[in-house]
């Protein structure tokens, strides 16, 4: 398959785009969060088409992205915490998931009765989704397990030749995929992003963390992300759990693996491997910066295992933290 790379985005190119998707075709287009793989919501051929071209088990529930946040309506039963939340938090990094409508097909849902939907703030998405005018199911954009795309061409790389066209728009501002909530029977965090635990606490006083945030998953997935090992490089990542000292004495004379570490490890950041990750103190810019720094290391062909701090779980930090130990497959070393 050629797959069709749009550099130049504007109305017409984005109108076609919208086509691929009406015609059943899938598209890669940028978001606040992360690249998505996009298809028509309403056609259960695109969902498999979705699935065979990520590699993704079809059991793993897919997003439905919608303009605006009133279209709901038509796809699954809202309520009235969810138009709370809508308010608050849409467009932008939530994902809730409500009971699903029929129009909405189990190829999407993964069986489920339930579909996540969400309404994202990235103005190309935006138009994109309004002028296709059906919901827009979309994982992220890249091969299942591998880290998540944030930069075109980390979309371009993974899936060109596999799908009909990739919208090639700026790097992804948030950098993790969005915070997924469930609202039945009760609310409770599934999937930690930028829009904290604290912040819904607002909105769901009694909201709950799911065991699975930071625990293996077992079972079927709830929601997208919740899979065993996910966001994962070609090599091994290896957790450390322990002081600053403790993580500098263990890499002492580590010489030939990949290390990540913060801006403010410059002991570390001397040796051949490592990689920055951001600030020790700021979460959001690990956050923004992680799935690209990741994927760095699989251009370096010598290296077989990663070494990766434990990064702190509070506010967007337990977002980091989510997806480091999926990335390592709850691989973690105390040191």
């Amino acid at each position: 398959m050629d797959t069709k790379i749009i550099n130049d985005i504007n109305d017409t190119t984005l109108t076609e785009a919208a086509e691929t998707i009406k015609s059943g075709g899938l598209v890669a287009f940028p978001t606040e969060t992360v690249y998505g793989l996009g298809g028509n919501a309403l056609d259960p051929t695109a969902a498999k088409k979705i699935y065979e071209a990520k590699g993704r088990p079809s059991n793993n529930p897919l997003i439905i992205h919608l303009a605006e946040p009133e279209d709901a309506e038509k796809y699954c039963y809202t309520n009235e915490i969810y138009y709370k939340l809508a308010q608050r938090f849409m467009p932008g990094p939530l994902t809730v998931i409500l009971p699903k409508k029929d129009i909405i097909p189990y190829e999407v849902t993964g069986g489920l009765e339930t579909v996540a939907v969400r309404v994202p703030s990235d103005p190309v998405a935006h138009r994109f989704i309004e002028l296709a005018g059906v919901p827009i199911a979309a994982p992220s954009a890249n091969l299942s397990t591998k880290p998540s795309p944030t930069m075109a061409g980390h979309v371009i790389r993974d899936l060109s030749g596999r799908i009909d066209m990739i919208i090639a728009g700026d790097d992804c501002d948030i950098g993790v995929e969005s915070t997924i909530i469930t609202l039945s029977p009760k609310a409770k965090l599934l999937r930690p992003g930028l829009i904290t635990v604290d912040e819904l606490r607002e909105i769901c006083p009694d909201i709950e963390i799911s065991d699975a945030v930071l625990n293996q998953h077992t079972g079927r997935p709830e929601s997208p992300g919740m899979m065993y090992k996910h966001y994962s490089p070609r090599a091994n990542v290896v957790l450390l759990c322990g002081s600053d000292e403790a993580r500098y004495e263990f890499l002492r004379d580590k010489t030939d693996c990949g290390i990540l570490c913060y801006n403010e490890d410059t002991e570390l950041l001397r040796y051949r491997y490592a990689k920055a990750v951001g600030s020790k103190s700021s979460p959001k810019e690990q956050a923004k910066n992680l799935f690209a720094r990741l994927r760095d290391f699989d251009e370096i062909e010598n290296i077989t295992t990663i070494y990766a701090p434990m990064t702190a779980s509070e506010g967007i930090g337990l977002a980091v933290l989510n997806r480091l130990i999926r990335a390592a497959g709850f691989e973690i070393l105390d040191i």
